[in-house]
């Protein structure tokens, strides 16, 4: 199965690849591991991204293309891929069709926008272990304390409402038109994500899945 995952900041994509690279065994392949492994082996694109992101300006999509197609190539990959995070706009899309990457399906997560900012804005950090919880989903045991090391939690700098809703604007934006360009190709599939527990949410995934491989 070769997928992609689609939704907001906040859908909860990373969750369910995460599920889906468990339980069928294909690797989840994000961006920012793919451009860190590239740069990591110093391979040609790697060199050409790492200019760009020492610079902290956004890598072109060619460069981000090539990295994607090339990491397609590897072994692990034989049995199928979750692309988390790529293709984010139209043209990259367009661009992986011409380097002959064919795609299965599309999941698109989508959750409404007053929810989206409701997940995002109450995410908090464990500022020693690293360890997430939240406002409402997710309380610790004891008000600002990590339940594991005990350790202050804080709240991301992004994810402050004013943040958030840029980031949503940008995804509404950018990424969000990769759904009539799938739709037309018969790939996308939605799952909503609105009130739903990530266990809800990965079931309908599920029955997705399956129907893909009843008929492939």
């Amino acid at each position: 199965m070769r997928i992609i995952m689609l939704g907001a900041p906040g859908a909860g994509k990373g969750t369910q690849a995460r599920r889906i690279m468990e339980k069928y065994g294909i690797p989840q392949l994000s961006t920012g591991d793919m451009l860190r492994e590239a740069k990591a082996k110093g391979t040609e694109l790697g060199r050409k991204a790492t200019t760009f992101m020492e610079k902290g300006e956004l890598v072109p999509d060619e460069v981000v293309v090539g990295i994607v197609t090339e990491r397609l190539k590897a072994e692990d990959v034989k049995k199928g891929f979750i692309l988390d995070g790529f293709p984010r706009t139209v043209p990259q899309a367009e661009a992986l069709a011409r380097m002959g990457v064919e795609i299965d399906l599309v999941l698109d997560i989508t959750v409404d926008e007053a929810e989206l900012v409701e997940r995002l804005t109450g995410r908090l950090t464990c500022s020693g272990c690293g360890a997430m919880y939240h406002r409402t989903f997710l309380v610790p045991k004891r008000s600002g304390r990590c339940d594991k090391c005990d350790s202050g939690l804080v709240q991301r700098a992004d994810d402050n409402e004013e943040t958030v809703r840029n980031r949503l604007k940008v995804y509404e934006k950018q990424t969000a038109p990769l759904q009539a360009f799938y739709s037309d190709r018969g790939k996308l599939k939605s799952v909503n994500g609105t009130g739903k527990t990530p266990d809800a949410v990965y079931g309908a995934v599920e029955g997705i899945l399956g129907e893909l491989q009843r008929v492939s």
